[in-house]
């Protein structure tokens, strides 16, 4: 059992107390019946005066009681099972969603599939470690070694061979689990694979329409993903085909086993060498010497799939850089001693900033280590307030990823990022958050109106009209709405579904200028827009600029670089080498 699951799985704990009593009533029980079997079988050949109902009342009454509580503790064990794994499956997709909200960008990226795979179906298998492997584990831990003791005192040979045969159980059990492990989590890492591959072909669909290539003919979309499909098919039917082998394994070994002492004690019951009920008893309870173990063997490969997805659940859930974050936490107070208590600037109905202490960001030696080198490379500037400044550079230099840096989602390897003085670690992040108005260069855009997605975060509480309508003339989405019939109660499907691109990018630009925030970090804000439209843009971004706000922009237009009073080109250490240049205007 991994001890991770306890741990992280509260409601797991008291499952497992509850699940050990009733193993321990079944085992119980398991004797009993044994005992009384055997004494009644054993009093009915041997003595023809007690061949009548009447003359085993007691006997068949501890019987039938013995009986109904094994079946009444196992019913129970099932229900708890599937409750307790329902509750742990449901607490730990929980607990992955927010760790993995919580990770850096970049491994984000990397591991989103994998989080999608395993919070979508693969924990689902954890049920099945519940209901079955787990009471099969916990029987079998206590059940043999009861019952090898109790035939002990009955009929020492049956103990003995017991105790040399069911060694190789486990010795089995182990060989093919290790085999059906490594299938498990080939299965899982293959439908992480091909989601990705998946994902990746619906994604281009409208382009294979535009060339043709959706049909059954040659190398299209349907065929690509019907060989997608195919290959997780076999590799599934791999794994399943050890699996039945595997339970015939152990089938044979405990049948085998058990025909050694029922042979055993048939030849010593017809020579006179034991008592009928001593034999009695130890052929009744040699069964469930085996069974437990079988059990496991079998409930053990129905839980693999359950695990292998846990361990990537687990990987996602350790607490490091939780722990990194607390270690910051005196260094952060200071921080709001310098931006001051409020969470929030205030609305205000123009791009001024005014009462805001404007922000100045150093850059010393900035690298951070990308999967071709570093990007960016011991990158050095300062970004100050009331300019608008554009980092620009080769694509793969680190622009995005500088901006990460200044917003402290990505930790640099080498240099560090400054805000008027202060390592942006030490800064309370929520805090520095609330001064930064941010665009990515993919905007979150959600279900719902376009209203509620201005909304988002509450990065403009409860924005009025003229709000709204100053934000959208600045971007030139006053034009969008004004072709929608239902204006800022238009509903938008999932990342922005019934809008265009350059629609998306306007609908993004007015969130993040309607926040006013004193720090503005756009990463290719002008993408998808028209000249107009730009044009538009870079004139409110220097009206900000001119009130005294941070304007940090990513870009590459001419354009953009020609409005810029700075411009910093950023490089990777693979890049060729050149000169930093801070152009100012």
């Amino acid at each position: 059992m991994d001890p991770r699951l306890w741990r992280y799985a509260r409601s797991a704990r008291p499952h497992l107390v509850i699940a050990v009593a009733l193993a321990l009533v079944i085992t119980a029980t398991i004797v009993v019946i044994a005992l009384v079997l055997g004494r009644v079988l054993a009093g009915v050949i041997t003595d023809p005066g007690k061949r009548e109902f009447g003359a085993w009342t007691t006997e068949l009454a501890v019987l039938a009681v013995a009986v109904a509580v094994r079946g009444l503790a196992s019913w129970w064990q099932a229900r708890l099972a599937h409750r307790a794994g329902s509750a742990v499956v449901a607490e730990l997709e929980t607990a992955v969603l927010r760790a993995g909200a919580e990770l850096p960008p970049r491994e984000l990226d990397v591991r989103r599939t994998e989080i999608a795979v395993v919070v979508g179906n693969g924990l689902s298998g954890l049920r099945g470690w519940f209901t079955g492997y787990l009471p099969a584990l916990l029987l079998a831990c206590l059940v043999p070694p009861v019952v090898l003791v109790v035939i002990a005192l009955h009929d020492r040979t049956s103990a003995l061979i017991a105790v040399i045969t069911v060694p190789l159980i486990p010795v089995f059990m182990v060989l093919i689990g290790l085999l059906t492990q490594g299938r498990a989590e080939a299965t899982l890492a293959a439908t992480t694979r091909l989601s990705d591959q998946i994902l990746d072909l619906f994604a281009g669909m409208p382009t294979l329409r535009a060339l043709g290539r959706e049909g059954a003919d040659g190398p299209s979309m349907v065929n690509q993903v019907q060989a997608l499909g195919d290959s997780l098919r076999q590799r599934t039917m791999r794994a399943l085909r050890i699996a039945f082998l595997s339970s015939m394994v152990l089938e044979s070994l405990a049948t085998l086993s058990v025909a050694l002492i029922a042979v055993a004690i048939g030849l010593r019951l017809v020579f006179g060498e034991m008592a009928l009920y001593s034999g009695l008893v130890a052929l009744i309870l040699a069964p469930e010497v085996y069974w437990p173990l079988r059990q496991v063997g079998e409930k053990f490969h129905a839980a693999q799939d359950g695990m292998a997805a846990a361990d990537r659940a687990f990987a996602v859930l350790e607490p490091e850089a939780a722990h990194r974050r607390d270690e910051a936490v005196p260094a952060r107070a200071a921080w709001g001693e310098v931006v001051g208590s409020g969470s929030r600037t205030a609305r205000r109905s123009g791009p001024s900033v005014a009462g805001v202490g404007p922000a100045r960001i150093a850059l010393r030696g900035l690298s951070v280590v990308a999967r071709t080198g570093t990007a960016p490379d011991q990158l050095t500037a300062v970004l100050e307030p009331g300019l608008v400044t554009v980092l620009t550079g080769p694509n793969g230099c680190g622009k995005s990823t500088t901006v990460q840096a200044i917003l402290g989602l990505v930790q640099p390897d080498e240099g560090a990022v400054f805000v008027d003085g202060i390592d942006v670690r030490e800064l309370d992040p929520d805090r520095w958050w609330s001064r930064i108005a941010w665009l990515p260069q993919r905007p979150v855009l959600v279900p719902g109106t376009l209203r509620e997605n201005v909304e988002l975060l509450g990065a403009i509480p409860d924005p009025t009209a003229d709000d709204l309508r100053a934000v959208s003339a600045a971007t030139g989405f006053e034009r969008v709405l004004a072709e929608l019939p239902d204006g800022w109660n238009t509903v938008v499907g999932q990342n922005g579904t019934g809008l265009s691109l350059g629609q998306r990018q306007r609908l993004a630009l007015t969130r993040v200028l309607a926040a006013h925030r004193p720090i503005l970090l756009l990463d290719e804000p002008t993408a998808h827009l028209d000249p107009e439209s730009e044009q538009r843009v870079l004139t409110t971004l220097r009206e900000y600029a001119d009130a005294g706000a941070t304007v940090v922009v990513v870009a590459h237009r001419p354009t953009v670089l020609a409005a810029a009073d700075a411009v910093i080109e950023v490089v990777a250490a693979d890049a060729p080498s050149m000169e930093r240049v801070v152009a100012v205007s």
